[in-house]
């Protein structure tokens, strides 16, 4: 199974519908904090996106999109912000539930910032 995958985001205008938090789920009927493998808290931002378009372009519906943080984003990230996604990766999951994207990023950056090329 592909994971991982870069994805660029920047066709897309992505507005935060819940500001971002700690990620979270449930084990045994215990709320428990999503930890990576190397035991870092992750985080969670729900964002709706909408495609750019040029004049004259039809754009379409939106969709909202929960997106995974591998890091704290700080301060300055409610609802309503514009924003674009650090490093974003997709991967595809699968189980017996269905089947969907998986959306990932390193962080948040404001949508009028500059984000440095990965290294």
């Amino acid at each position: 199974m592909l994971r991982n995958i870069p994805v660029n985001m920047q066709g897309y205008k992505l507005m935060i519908t819940e500001a971002p938090q700690e990620k979270t789920r449930e084990k045994d009927g215990v709320q428990e904090f999503v930890k990576d493998r190397e035991g870092v808290q992750q985080f969670v931002v729900s964002l709706f996106a909408k495609r750019r378009v040029q004049p004259g372009e039809f754009a379409g519906k939106g969709e909202e999109i929960k997106v995974t943080l591998t890091a704290d984003p700080g301060e300055g990230f409610e609802e309503g912000v514009y924003v674009q996604l650090i490093d974003a990766t997709v991967s595809h999951w699968e189980n017996d539930n269905g089947s969907g994207l998986a959306f990932k990023a390193n962080g948040l950056t404001p949508a009028n910032a500059h984000i440095p090329a990965a290294a």
